[in-house]
């Protein structure tokens, strides 16, 4: 699983790399991209803040995909996790609100303004 992260990482979608480049590599608190956490590998991820961001492409409108997306958040919320998702659509048309969207999930969690 090592691998497939690694090599995802160095294959992110425009949008991943958007985000990553332009805000969480930024961020007060520590994200990681492509982080292993059970038998999953999710885009984006805070350990202080036990926050999992994914982004998803087109093909999460599958119904399959959505079954699939249903199971992994629920068993990274049975583990502690709070996941947020965003559409790629989102990142592209709405950056700003995706930023603050997070800032105010982290700010929730943690209670205070991390971020401003």
């Amino acid at each position: 699983m090592t691998q497939l992260a690694r090599n995802l990482r160095n294959n992110s979608t425009r949008q991943e790399k958007k985000l990553w480049h332009l805000f969480l590599s930024k961020f007060p608190l520590r994200f990681h991209r492509q982080k292993v956490i059970g038998v999953y590998i999710v885009d984006f991820y805070c350990h202080k803040a036990k926050l999992v961001i994914e982004i998803d492409g087109g093909q999460h409108l599958e119904y399959k995909k959505q079954e699939d997306d249903q199971k992994r958040t629920e068993y990274l919320e049975s583990i502690g996790f709070e996941v947020i998702r965003f559409s790629n659509h989102d990142v592209d048309n709405n950056f700003d609100g995706v930023c603050n969207e997070i800032v105010h999930t982290v700010n929730a969690k943690l209670g205070s303004d991390v971020y401003q």
